[in-house]
């Protein structure tokens, strides 16, 4: 647990990315708030990535880990991560977890149902923008 709240702490990749459209994106059940800016290059690999927040430990430490593992990787990648990540929220065991980074820590969601939408928000919003760059 001590990653998780490492994570929320500390966030890796807070901020904004200046010139990129800022897809946002909140969790009503809780009042979790994301604005996510990504940057892909011309192949579709993220460039950059960068997160604001409000919102609890989980969902903060959620898109912290999101964003450290979907860095350099492609759109296709990144579309594959997310399944993943969203079937171990939901309890689901997969050996490809291990792709996944620090953002493996948080299977134990799983146990708690309500909060398995906090740690998937930043997901949500990753894959929003993969939609608006189709």
């Amino acid at each position: 647990m001590a990653v998780v709240a490492d994570h929320s702490k500390n966030p890796h990749h807070h901020g904004k990315i200046e010139g990129v459209e800022q897809i946002n994106l909140n969790n009503p059940t809780c009042g979790d708030v994301i604005s996510l800016s990504v940057q892909f290059d011309d192949e579709g690999v993220v460039k950059d990535i960068a997160f604001v927040n409000s919102g609890c430990t989980i969902s903060t430490a959620s898109a912290s880990m999101m964003t450290d593992v979907v860095l350099g990787k492609s759109k296709e990648e990144v579309l594959e991560l997310a399944t993943i990540f969203s079937e171990m929220v939901q309890g689901k065991e997969d050996a490809r977890q291990d792709h996944l980074g620090d953002a493996a820590f948080l299977a134990g969601v799983a146990k708690f149902p309500q909060r398995i939408k906090c740690s998937t928000l930043a997901w949500n919003a990753l894959k929003k923008a993969i939609d608006a760059q189709a």
